[in-house]
């Protein structure tokens, strides 16, 4: 074990245990068995939407390639897993320099998208609806941006933003890498 490595292995360890919390509510089945499929639409439009949009902002960077860019925006506000598993990622390709810049646009990016969802939901549910801030909110719909969310959308989409926010959250290793 390298203390290099100590950030990745956390954020590993942190994965496992909100994995083993999920999975262990009993209730867990019921709800997924009671879902509307048409709930899916939304962390499905959110991810489609944000690589769709990233791909033309990739368009005018010269510096950042197109699989970077896509990398980068895939974190979908999950600043913490997204800009270590792109540096770690990286490293070996680019080296520790670019790999770290990487990272940091990463680190960035998805706190810019959090706090602009913070600031911005209202505005976003009153010209985009209800889902808007929900979309906006990525990964964080479920944790960090969920009060804001609650106030401006209401309390009736508390399980669709915590849901959203799992499936989002759950596509983050897979899409990032």
């Amino acid at each position: 074990w390298r203390i290099d490595r100590a950030g990745g292995d956390v954020l590993y360890v942190l994965m496992v245990q909100v994995g083993m919390s999920i999975g262990s509510d009993r209730k867990l089945k019921e709800i997924i068995l009671g879902l509307n499929p048409k709930f899916l639409l939304l962390p499905i439009g959110t991810i489609v939407g944000t690589l769709v949009f990233v791909a033309a902002v990739s368009y005018f960077m010269d510096n950042i390639s197109l699989p970077d860019s896509l990398a980068i925006g895939a974190g979908f506000g999950y600043y913490s897993l997204s800009s270590v598993l792109i540096t770690q990622i990286k490293e070996a390709t680019i080296g520790g320099d670019m790999a770290a810049q990487l990272g940091t646009i990463a680190l960035m990016s998805n706190i810019m998208r959090e706090v602009m969802t913070l600031l911005f939901a209202p505005l976003l549910c009153r010209f985009f609806g209800k889902l808007a801030p929900i979309a906006s909110g990525g990964a964080t719909s479920m944790d960090s941006t969920l009060p804001v969310i609650t106030a401006v959308s209401g309390k009736e989409l508390v399980f669709i933003s915590i849901f959203h926010g799992v499936l989002v959250d759950f596509s983050v290793p897979f899409l990032v890498t």
